[in-house]
């Protein structure tokens, strides 16, 4: 038997399929879960997470709340929640493995908003460790923080 016995020993152009690529590099334009999408373009640390983020309702695509299940391909706008910042991305090529920090960032265009001067963020009111449910007063004060006096 040999080697012959081995998926496509025989056939050059059956590709790595140990690599989940058809011997053309990390990118394709085949359709791709987004769960292991957002995981392998490293928008997520792992795929329980991105998937858990779907399921949450912190993962759009096209404007809409997707399942993990949902294909995306080049082309579709993604946003998603992570580490209390919107990220909106453009698909610009589908990857199913996580790759290296510099392959994965030519998967997408980054339209995100810049992050929020540290200064903001210091300046925001905390509530002191084992303080107790907000009162009625303070829920009324980070109502209108929050612009959602009424």
């Amino acid at each position: 038997m040999g080697g012959a016995s081995r998926p496509g020993a025989g056939n050059p152009d059956a590709g790595d399929r140990r690599s989940g690529n058809s011997g053309t590099g990390h990118f394709s334009a085949e359709p791709v879960r987004i769960d292991a999408w957002v995981w392998a373009v490293r928008l997520m640390k792992t795929r329980a997470l991105a998937a858990e983020a779907c399921r949450g309702g912190h993962v759009k695509v096209n404007g809409e709340t997707v399942k993990p299940s949902q294909l995306v391909v080049p082309g579709d706008s993604v946003r998603v929640w992570v580490n209390h910042r919107e990220r909106v991305v453009e698909v610009r090529s589908t990857i199913r493995k996580r790759v290296g920090a510099s392959v994965a960032a030519q998967c997408y265009i980054d339209h995100s908003p810049p992050p929020p001067p540290k200064e903001i963020l210091a300046s925001m009111p905390t509530r002191d460790r084992g303080a107790g449910r907000p009162t009625k007063r303070d829920r009324r004060q980070l109502d209108r923080l929050r612009g959602r006096d009424s």
